[in-house]
């Protein structure tokens, strides 16, 4: 049972992910959380943390309850090549986001996670990767007036 957890592909992200979030927490924890003006640079961090750790404890867990029901033992490597594209695609966004911005480079992201993940159609992974990358744009820059990183074309 042990080693069937510890190949577990939702165990394995769940931990990776926990860790991350753990981090993020200790990282925020060192900036000041609230101002006098209000929400410090350590607000949304300590909050996006919290629910990363929380999120992914419960998709290890849940996993592993379930586990014990199961009496597969095999790894799950559909599941675990889906896992490892995502995180492919999260840093190849990173990366594109100094040339394209953060826009443009969420919004291919957004419309691989869509079409390649979820096999969903073409025109639904468009349509939400324009609405996305849309939405951040207009609550970021435009809204709350703070600046996403820009690219080569000025978005």
């Amino acid at each position: 049972m042990f080693q069937r957890v510890l190949r577990d592909s939702d165990v394995i992200a769940g931990a990776l992910l926990a860790a991350l979030g753990v981090f993020i927490l200790r990282e925020a924890w060192k900036w000041e959380y609230a101002g006098f003006d209000g929400p410090g640079p350590g607000f949304f961090p300590m909050w996006y943390g919290v629910a990363i750790t929380a999120l992914s404890l419960w998709l290890a867990v849940g996993r592993v309850l379930r586990l014990r029901t199961e009496e597969s033992g095999a790894v799950d490597w559909p599941g675990v090549g889906r896992a490892l594209g995502t995180w492919a695609a999260f840093g190849a966004s990173v990366a594109l986001m100094q040339p394209l911005g953060f826009v443009l480079s969420f919004a291919l992201l957004t419309f691989f996670l869509v079409t390649v993940m979820f096999h969903q159609p073409v025109k639904t992974a468009l349509l939400t990767a324009v609405g996305l990358s849309g939405g951040f744009y207009l609550l970021f820059p435009l809204l709350l007036n703070v600046p996403l990183p820009t690219g080569l074309l000025g978005f």
